[in-house]
């Protein structure tokens, strides 16, 4: 009998998300004549999950190093061995084990590795190794694939539009401040993840008109998170624990450190080479890991709090330096990202914002394509200051990009700036009023010049303005003539126009899958949409062999080679644009 008081409710897991390319590569790499696999990445970023899944429906072993048992030989496989057993005869039994798992492979006893390595040299057992970064892994296991026994997967952290896609499977719809603030708090981990999440559920609130929901407020100190932060809540060095939480309450510290004397100097130097400091190349001082200023503040106590804390000016001052910042790289035509820690803070903490801040924020988001970001920076600042008519009208030409293609952001009779007029392919209009990259893409443009609307493109692109470089590319596709340049600028605009947040522009609405058979269109729509080939495959009523062969036919015709690249659904399938 179980009673209500023991009773745990278990978390689903929950659904895979992208790393569709990886995991076709480790499941080719359990077929044919292939012997298997090592899978490295850091902790956290998915790779037991993913080849789990690879696995999944497949007769497979598996074995697992722990801390506990690195000085116990052979204790990982000691239920799939028999007792007291030799190196040579652990080889034996194994070989006849057709696909076997290890996870946490840097975690093996030395017998263990060895035994791994001789299996790989053996080839009878399909391996899958998975090993995580930034451990010391046994050599028999680094020379799997510096061996070239095994090749190696080495896994990069989720991609910002598929954890966006877990993130939305794991609590619904969220705002972009609240996505964002949870992937940078996160870096990758999508354990930590996961965990932030789950304590964070309770406390989304509705975001008025979207459907989204955000979360303002301190970081829960879960045990999660506790543990990524150990190292430094750990520390308890008076001079080292001072300067960290005035990192964390003040950050960045400026370059002028006299002020701490000799040993508050020697205490940064201790605390950089820990790795828990970075100083940038202007000698401004930053916690190394976004989680650990949310986290030391959340943990400070409220007097501490208030003793660190910034005043209301000095709150004022450092958002008007960061503003200033911002305004002067749009001058500069350049919306990299750059560091803007106290308009962050103050928004993931529910402060207000001068909606001055706001708006300018949400002008240099919706630059670099971020244009549902945009629309939640104009909110903050309309949140506090409801009249606002620099967020009202950034929040009004956010919205109407992410809308539909023929939106007033766009139309031809409510311009607000001259370059917008390139964006809807008229520049002959407007290219005696622009400069810069802009005047090179009009007059491209003007020309029906290809190559060079892919180098305004290009230059867009480092620039940072993503969704004006994949406009670019997609007005280059129509002025090649030559097919192949013509599929590669394709490829271009489409993955990045997938990283603009929805973003639906004239110029980008020839993208949608024209040169593709009914069928093809169909399946690439919802590949696009993140389903997995057997996903289709049972939607669609087809084999997965079926629904693959129809995407290689697609890649070809669209000149690419990545699921990441395919063009995004901007309607159903039966709705496509002529």
């Amino acid at each position: 009998m179980t009673y209500e008081r023991d009773a745990t409710t278990l978390e689903l897991p929950w659904p895979f998300t992208g790393r569709e390319d990886e995991l076709e590569l480790v499941r080719r790499s359990l077929t044919g004549l292939r012997h298997g696999i090592v899978v490295t990445g850091p902790a956290g970023g998915g790779k037991t999950r993913l080849v789990t899944e690879a696995i999944r429906g497949t007769d497979c072993a598996r074995a697992a190093g722990t801390p506990e048992s690195r000085s116990i030989p052979f204790a990982p496989f000691a239920h799939l061995l028999p007792d007291s057993v030799t190196l040579h005869r652990a080889v034996q039994v194994l070989s006849g084990v057709r696909t076997l798992l290890v996870d946490d492979a840097h975690l093996l006893d030395d017998a263990s590795a060895a035994l791994v390595h001789q299996l790989a040299v053996h080839g009878r057992t399909r391996l899958l190794v998975v090993a995580t970064d930034g451990f010391p892994v046994p050599g028999a296991i680094s020379r799997l694939w510096t061996g070239e026994l095994l090749p190696r997967l080495a896994l990069e952290p989720l991609p910002e539009e598929e954890t966006a896609a877990l993130l939305a499977a794991g609590a619904g719809p969220l705002d972009a401040l609240t996505a964002n603030r949870l992937r940078r708090l996160c870096q990758g981990d999508l354990r930590l993840l996961r965990d932030l999440l789950g304590s964070v559920r309770g406390l989304l609130t509705p975001v008025p008109d979207t459907g989204e929901r955000a979360w303002r407020g301190p970081v829960p100190l879960t045990p999660a998170v506790r543990e990524r932060a150990a190292p430094v809540l750990g520390r308890t060095g008076p001079l080292e624990r001072d300067i960290l939480d005035r990192l964390a309450f003040a950050e960045p510290l400026p370059p002028d450190l006299d002020e701490l004397g000799g040993l508050g100097l020697g205490a940064l130097e201790v605390l950089e080479s820990d790795g828990l400091i970075e100083v940038d190349d202007e000698g401004a001082v930053r916690l190394a890991h976004p989680l650990y200023g949310p986290v030391l503040r959340a943990a400070a106590g409220r007097l501490r709090a208030r003793r660190l804390a910034r005043t209301p000016d000095a709150y004022a001052a450092a958002l008007d330096a960061e503003a200033a910042a911002l305004a002067h790289r749009i001058e500069q035509a350049d919306v990299r990202a750059t560091a803007t820690p106290v308009g962050e803070w103050l928004v993931a903490e529910g402060g207000p914002l001068p909606g001055g801040y706001a708006a300018v924020r949400a002008r240099f988001a919706r630059l670099r394509g971020e244009v549902r970001e945009a629309a939640a920076w104009a909110r903050e600042g309309l949140r506090g200051h409801p009249g606002d008519a620099s967020c009202r009208a950034e929040l009004d030409r956010a919205e109407a990009t992410t809308g539909s293609p023929a939106g007033p952001d766009l139309n031809p009779q409510a311009l607000t700036d001259p370059y917008d007029a390139v964006r809807l392919g008229a520049p002959e209009k407007v290219i005696d009023r622009l400069g810069g990259v802009f005047a090179r893409h009009a007059d491209a443009l003007t020309r029906a010049d290809g190559p060079d609307l892919d180098e305004a493109a290009a230059e867009l692109e480092r620039r940072g303005f993503l969704l004006f470089a994949a406009e670019a590319y997609a007005q280059a596709v129509r002025a090649h003539r030559d097919p192949r340049a013509a599929r590669h600028s394709r490829t271009r605009a489409v993955a990045l126009a997938r990283r603009c947040q929805g973003a639906r522009t004239p110029a980008l609405s020839g993208l949608v899958l024209g040169e593709l058979t009914a069928r093809q269109r169909q399946i690439v729509t919802l590949a696009a949409a993140g389903l997995t080939n057997r996903q289709i495959a049972e939607r669609l009523t087809l084999s997965v062999r079926t629904v693959g062969n129809h995407l290689y036919s697609a890649y070809a015709r669209l000149g690419t080679s990545d699921r990441g690249a395919l063009p995004w659904p901007a309607r159903t399938p039966e709705a496509q644009p002529a």
